[in-house]
């Protein structure tokens, strides 16, 4: 190894060590307050006199504001910088979410979430544009996927402490799901703090790291920005108009409206379908947030080494769809907790190829754009989903309905995969003749 590799990999580790924990924890307690909703519906719709409706109005209102403001927040991140903008986003959201312990009404409800989503809009892509400001091209794939797999952290930990916290109910004359809020909620105001006093702004103003490995970090990026400097960034509205990201948001919708509107009744419906009590069921979920961080290290490395992009994304979606509908007609307890495993696994494969497809349908100075239009339209999904569900329940008595109606949502991705890869083939056939002529 060189001079210039060693300095390399000595300013990549130190910056991984630094960073990835004090970012990958922040989108960790960002998904514990999105969801621990689910777990604290097994005691608020009681008590609160909430029916499947009220619920999934609730729920998916968080969807909605965070996918409205998405963009206006990464438009103004920039002018305030990366670092001070996370630890607004992570104070605000942390104040609401600890603030839910006081709902009383379905209107208060519906009021919160939105506000929820509305202070947490721009969390991710700030976070990949902090990233993407820290690694090079080289080491940023693996930074990501690291970022990435505290997404799985989320279900493990969620899991364990959510059903916890609802089994303290009393304690301080707080019914258990109202401990669930503040004793969640509050961590992340702590955290945003910690990140103000800890998270550098930049390579420039880290002082853990040497004048050569510094340098290197910012010539590396200054070679890249120079590089994507070369062509004009086109507007938003022109990513919008491009089918083949308009195709893969569609995918994004309906992969993820359907995996949140499951995420979001999760507790109820395991606990209905296998008899477990709310901590059982907690450690189940919790199994299931294992599951995803394997298969999320899993599908990184095989989405390399095959190379196939659209394959994994294809082949994950039809998976996903096949456990879901598993746990539609499962029979038995074993049948249900089998399904649900298997799902967790498989999840990560899609998601992670539905971003990665996205950097290869346009052109390099385009991919931030329109992954963060993908990003945006995916949570209309996930507004929709849930309050279907939640109508279906009141009108059916179960969620046998919402369960049936999942699969289908992957099976349509999985064919809408399909066609945008033979549309991108066709056009790339047709580009062959005219490249090789020239």
């Amino acid at each position: 190894m060189d001079a210039s590799s060693s300095i390399a990999q000595s300013a990549m580790a130190k910056a991984s060590w630094r960073i990835i924990p004090l970012l990958g924890l922040g989108y960790l307690c960002s998904y514990l307050d999105r969801l621990n909703v689910s777990f604290a519906a097994t005691q608020m719709n009681v008590d609160l006199k909430f029916s499947a409706t009220v619920y999934g109005f609730g729920s998916g209102f968080f969807f909605l504001t965070y996918a409205l403001l998405e963009i206006p927040s990464g438009m103004i991140m920039p002018r305030v910088g990366a670092r001070r903008w996370i630890v607004r986003i992570m104070i605000s959201w942390g104040l609401i979410s600890a603030g839910m312990m006081f709902i009383r009404t379905p209107l208060q409800f519906y009021v919160m979430r939105l506000l929820l989503g509305a202070a947490e809009a721009g969390f991710w892509p700030t976070c990949m544009f902090f990233l993407a400001s820290w690694f090079p091209a080289a080491y940023r794939g693996r930074a990501i996927s690291r970022f990435y797999c505290f997404f799985g952290v989320t279900g493990i930990v969620g899991g364990i402490l959510s059903s916890w916290l609802l089994g303290l109910d009393g304690l301080g004359g707080l019914r258990g799901w109202q401990l669930l809020f503040l004793i969640e909620g509050l961590p992340t105001v702590a955290l945003g703090a910690v990140m103000f006093w800890f998270l550098p702004d930049s390579p420039a103003s880290a002082h853990w790291l040497k004048d050569e490995e510094r340098s290197w970090i910012e010539q590396e990026l200054a070679v890249e920005n120079a590089r994507l400097a070369a062509g004009k960034h086109m507007p938003v509205l022109h990513a919008l108009r491009d089918p083949a990201v308009l195709q893969l948001a569609a995918v994004a919708c309906l992969t993820l409206g359907g995996s949140m509107g499951f995420a979001l009744i999760a507790p109820q419906l395991l606990m209905t379908g296998t008899g477990m009590d709310v901590r059982h069921a907690g450690f189940l979920i919790s199994c299931g947030g294992l599951m995803n961080v394997v298969g999320m290290l899993a599908s990184g490395w095989h989405s390399d080494r095959i190379g196939s992009r659209f394959g994994h994304l294809f082949g994950s979606t039809l998976l996903v769809a096949v456990c879901f509908a598993a746990m539609g007609q499962a029979s038995t307890p074993a049948m249900l907790i089998t399904a649900y495993l298997a799902m967790c696994f498989f999840w990560p494969a899609l998601t992670l190829s539905t971003y990665l497809v996205a950097t290869e349908v346009v052109e390099c100075r385009m991919v931030a754009v329109a992954v963060a239009c993908v990003n945006t339209l995916a949570q209309l999904g996930a507004f929709v989903v849930p309050v279907v569900w939640g109508i279906s329940k009141d009108a059916t008595g179960s969620y046998h309905f919402g369960l049936t109606l999942i699969p289908l949502l992957f099976i349509a991705s999985a064919a809408i995969t399909l066609s945008l890869r033979q549309q991108i083939r066709r056009s790339e056939t047709l580009l062959t003749p005219a490249v090789v002529h020239a």
